[in-house]
């Protein structure tokens, strides 16, 4: 569950947070994202359907990166690794009625040894970029301050490849980074553990919250069920590069194939050359919401494409 202090949240495209207003002839405010009511996005079978096997999905031209954790060590194909002393990540049999074949990711935090831990890539972006992956929470599992994160980096080498990490309570100025990451939020306690889907941005135009900082943005769609625990879900999330100068970037995110949310009016950067390039998958928790010791999300069948991906075709796996 993100624990931002009381952040600006958009909630079927109403601001329900608080602007630090200046006195004097500041600039107005830009005009907030909204939430698309007309349903404009495919859903149902995408990419996915098309490929009989994780090597056929690869060989697609729409797909950049791909894998199904069937084979190799931990972190193989991967550029970082988050594998605290070893204890964080491991494989496990996703279950034999799950269609997601034979292995799959397993992070387990623990409150007392550490924060949790994950898988960054990066990968050469695109003008319109699809993540998909699934996930099953732990019965026991409670809240997870952050999950699935696409970052915006000045370069794919040297230092400008990390310009789009940290940066938590600041405003990325546009020509250096910008991020937003699919979480399960908490409501600060009110939705049951892990919460329920929402977006939590980072971009040049976000709103201030109470406390005069910049913590994420969220976009949450009105009447979003609860995230039920125990089982896989397969989670998709689609980001639109702006035309720098313009509101015309995107955001939208499926559950098991169905749109959930879709947003428009985004000027996410500044500059031609700053791209979402880097993705991280991790299970990141804290002690500020989290108060179950141990707590266990598993991962599999991660896709980054240029369109539409979908659920995995069963029969296939």
């Amino acid at each position: 569950m993100n624990t931002r202090p009381a952040a600006a949240r958009w909630i079927g495209g109403l601001s329900v947070g608080l602007y630090c207003l200046v006195v004097g002839a500041a600039e107005p405010a830009p005009p907030k994202p909204q939430l698309v009511t007309t349903r404009s996005l495919p859903e149902g079978a995408g990419l996915a359907q098309r490929a009989s096997d994780l090597s056929t999905l690869r060989a697609l031209p729409e797909v950049i990166f791909a894998d199904d954790f069937e084979q190799g060590a931990l972190g193989d194909g991967w550029d970082e690794v988050g594998n605290k002393d070893g204890s964080v990540l491991s494989w496990v049999d996703p279950g034999s009625d799950s269609g997601l074949g034979r292995r799959c990711l397993r992070v387990e935090a623990n409150l007392s040894r550490n924060t949790g831990g994950g898988l960054t890539k990066w990968f050469k972006s695109a003008e319109r970029l699809h993540v998909r992956f699934y996930t099953r929470f732990d019965a026991q599992c409670d809240y997870v301050h952050h999950f699935v994160t696409l970052r915006a980096n000045k370069a794919l080498t040297g230092r400008d490849r990390w310009s789009g990490f940290g940066g938590a309570g600041l405003k990325p100025v546009g020509d250096e980074r910008f991020s937003t990451a699919i979480e399960a939020w908490g409501n600060w306690g009110r939705f049951p553990a892990p919460g329920r889907w929402n977006f939590y941005s980072y971009w040049h135009e976000m709103e201030p919250s109470r406390d005069g900082k910049y913590w994420g943005n969220s976009f949450l769609p009105e009447n979003e069920p609860d995230i039920e625990k125990g089982r896989w879900i397969c989670v998709e999330f689609m980001v639109r590069h702006n035309t720098p100068g313009q509101r015309d970037g995107e955001q939208a995110f499926w559950i098991d194939g169905t749109l959930r949310g879709h947003w428009k009016g985004f000027s996410w950067r500044t500059q031609e050359g700053l791209l979402a390039n880097a993705l991280t998958l991790e299970s990141y928790i804290t002690d500020r919401w989290t108060k179950q010791e141990t707590n266990v999300v598993s991962f599999d069948d991660v896709v980054i494409a240029r369109e539409y991906i979908g659920p995995v075709a069963r029969s296939a796996k």
